[in-house]
């Protein structure tokens, strides 16, 4: 403990860091308030009244935009348009050539990638605003007295320029501040609901009079916190030789052979297969019951999929959670274009040909590391069910798995390994020295990959 806060000091006297770290504060704090600010003649009183009863799609969207969705703020829409947008251009980049000639141009090409990301977002949001007024608002009785095409057109127009704002202050916290600043907002937004979850369940064990409950509770979130950092950090490395090269004027050469890694992560694609199963799950509930008055199909659909604490529901998002991990794990990771940087490079792996056997190699260590990464995240996806089920709390269950746990742990990590790099460039001892955390990158290990 002496030891972090002399670090932390360290860190504190670096005026390049010190600065980025406050400007990233102040940011957020703004992102917080607007998540506050309500949309103009919207009826804040009815949508408390109704706050406890979200359903699952309603609860993930609230949690990405900080409460702004159930507050229906300005900012409401939050930055998740942004990134159905960045999925949508990485889905085309597998598709359309012209992307993938943009992605191949370097800079120049991800700068393109980036504008058409944000005119994308546009669209997305104004698709969007209309569905959230009349799906969300109204049904909540929130809406103003005969509101007129005035209002909606407004209304629309504030909801476009507040996510666009909440992408605005993402983009310039990863430019001018520290981390990046998209998942940062997502993170603060998650963060900003764990106070109020556990002191809320510390109320309850302390009115059932047993507050070695709630130590239980806390010992097994932390060792859930600690196998989620040990699988998100997960690396099988492949073994790689590089060919001779010669360095510098005088003549200096590498040996030749030399022996470097390639890491393959075990969770490749992150939190988004969760995100893909929990809305496929939720969108054909809301969708069936607000087109068919069939209240027994409707009853029907509500026992399978509407409770997100039923065995069929969590064995049914289980499946499309390995599903969209091995699919977007596809997207994210393409073994013939690493095969031919590696053939490029004059890297190859030890027994294996360069070119089509390399790439056929890699894409069965891939293959064979995304199952048990697949079977981490659907573990992570059902443990609040579990949770839940063990007597904890609706809103302090929500931590013990999903998206919450997976972004919280990943945005902090990279976080703390981007201080780590400040300080080491200023030859200090690392904010993780002494710790296992990987802050810092091996010699042997390439990074271009």
């Amino acid at each position: 403990m002496k030891r972090l806060i002399q670090n932390l000091k360290k860190i504190w006297a670096v005026e390049e860091l010190r600065k980025r770290i406050l400007y990233t504060l102040l940011l957020i704090l703004v992102y917080r308030l607007g998540s506050f600010v309500i949309l103009p003649g919207v009826n804040y009183k009815n949508l408390t009244t109704d706050a406890g009863q979200q359903n699952m799609l309603e609860s993930l969207l609230s949690l990405f935009s900080g409460g702004g969705f159930t507050n229906a703020s300005f900012m409401a829409l939050g930055i998740m348009p942004y990134i159905s947008a960045s999925i949508i251009m990485q889905l085309l980049g597998m598709a359309v050539p012209a992307v993938q000639k943009m992605q191949n141009e370097g800079e120049s090409g991800r700068k393109k990638i980036n504008n058409y990301t944000r005119i994308l977002t546009i669209v997305i949001c104004a698709l969007q605003a209309p569905s959230y007024l009349k799906l969300y608002v109204e049904s909540k009785n929130a809406m103003p007295i005969d509101p007129s095409t005035g209002w909606w057109g407004q209304t629309i127009l504030i909801l476009v320029a507040g996510s666009m704002f909440a992408v605005w202050l993402g983009e310039r916290i990863t430019e001018k501040g520290i981390g990046n600043g998209i998942s940062l907002l997502i993170t603060v937004g998650i963060l900003s609901r764990l106070p109020v979850s556990f002191f809320g369940e510390f109320a309850k064990s302390l009115e059932a009079g047993n507050l070695l409950i709630l130590v239980l509770e806390v010992v097994a979130f932390m060792l859930i916190v600690l196998a989620t950092i040990l699988i998100v950090q997960g690396v099988r490395r492949i073994p790689l030789n590089t060919a001779k090269r010669v360095v510098g004027s005088r003549g200096a050469a590498e040996s030749a052979g030399a022996r470097n890694y390639l890491p393959i992560k075990v969770n490749s694609s992150g939190v988004m297969p969760i995100i893909f199963a929990q809305a496929i799950m939720t969108i054909p509930l809301m969708i069936y019951s607000s087109a068919s008055g069939d209240s027994e199909n409707v009853g029907f659909l509500q026992s399978t999929l509407g409770d997100v604490y039923g065995l069929s529901y969590n064995i049914l998002l289980c499946l499309l959670i390995v599903i969209f991990t091995y699919f977007y794990t596809a997207i994210m990771i393409n073994p013939m274009k690493i095969a031919d940087d590696l053939k490029r490079s004059g890297g190859f792996i030890p027994g294996v040909r360069p070119g089509e056997e390399t790439a056929e190699h890699i894409d069965n260590v891939v293959s064979r590391i995304t199952f048990p990464g697949s079977l981490f995240l659907a573990s992570i996806a059902v443990l609040p069910s579990i949770a839940k089920l063990a007597g904890v709390s609706d809103g302090f269950a929500m931590f013990f798995g999903g998206t919450s746990i997976l972004i919280m742990v990943g945005v902090v990590l990279d976080t703390l390994q981007q201080i780590e790099t400040y300080t080491l460039n200023k030859h200090m001892d690392g904010l993780m020295e002494g710790t296992r955390v990987r802050g810092r990158r091996g010699n042997n290990e390439l990074s271009g990959f």
